[in-house]
């Protein structure tokens, strides 16, 4: 049996180990709070900066999405004036179909290409042989074309005047491009003067015979050449408005 002196003494050295067991255990779990404070603290950090990132992307967002919306409605409204142009213009080419529908045979043809609306016209329907002066054929084409023209107020209407290549002199006209430009003059008069086309929205043009849209090298090509052109712009006003 151990003396009963020594039982103080293992008691106490007891006591100390266990202390020291512990206390080391404490410092080794306040070392793991203290790192793990440490990660909470530097995810807490990024956390923050992530929640500031989104809301800048957030506010981004709005904003792109505004100008988007902003956009996206400019675009339908110019679409939907580019939409209303054209539907103008085919209602047009019908009006002046109808209008010249009795002359279609005589050498009037109407037509659209690239968005406009054109009317030809043969000069054999619209003059004399080398003359600028209009036929009564003539005027009454003319008189059907600008009942169907003073519809559409807002339209420009330009007068181009063509000939063949065959050299040509007479009177005040010196040469073709003299010839072609005084045809369209006098179709410009008639409309405006008789027919109450406002003069504001006529154009007159010779282009004598660099225009061809035949060979001259044929009587029947040279006969195509030989015409006075009806050029109708569409008003697109609201489009270039829309386009801003």
């Amino acid at each position: 049996m151990l003396n009963k002196s020594l039982l103080p003494v293992l008691l106490i050295a007891t006591i100390m180990i266990s202390s020291c067991v512990s206390s080391k255990k404490y410092k080794s779990a306040m070392s793991t709070v203290d790192g793990l404070n440490a990660q909470i603290s530097t995810l807490q950090q990024q956390v923050n900066e992530l929640t500031a990132t989104n809301k800048s992307l957030s506010s981004e967002y709005s904003s792109y999405k505004t100008d988007c919306e902003a956009k996206q409605k400019k675009y339908e409204e110019y679409r939907n004036a580019l939409a209303e142009a054209r539907d103008k213009m085919m209602e047009v080419q019908k009006a002046l179909e109808a209008a010249e529908a009795d002359f279609k045979e005589k050498g009037v043809d109407v037509y659209g290409k690239d968005g406009r609306v054109y009317v030809n016209m043969q000069d054999n329907l619209m003059y004399a042989s080398g003359s600028s002066k209009l036929t009564e054929n003539g005027k009454k084409a003319l008189e059907g074309l600008a009942s169907a023209l003073n519809q559409y107020p807002n339209l420009q209407v330009i007068v181009v005047g063509h000939t063949d290549d065959v050299p040509f002199k007479k009177g005040i006209n010196t040469d073709n491009m003299s010839l072609s430009t005084e045809r369209a003059n006098g179709v410009v008069r008639a409309l405006r003067d008789d027919y109450s086309v406002s003069p504001e929205r006529l154009v007159a043009a010779g282009q004598g015979k660099y225009a061809p849209v035949a060979d001259n090298a044929t009587a029947e090509g040279k006969a195509k050449n030989r015409r006075t052109e009806i050029i109708l712009n569409p008003d697109l006003k609201r489009v270039w408005e829309t386009a801003q």
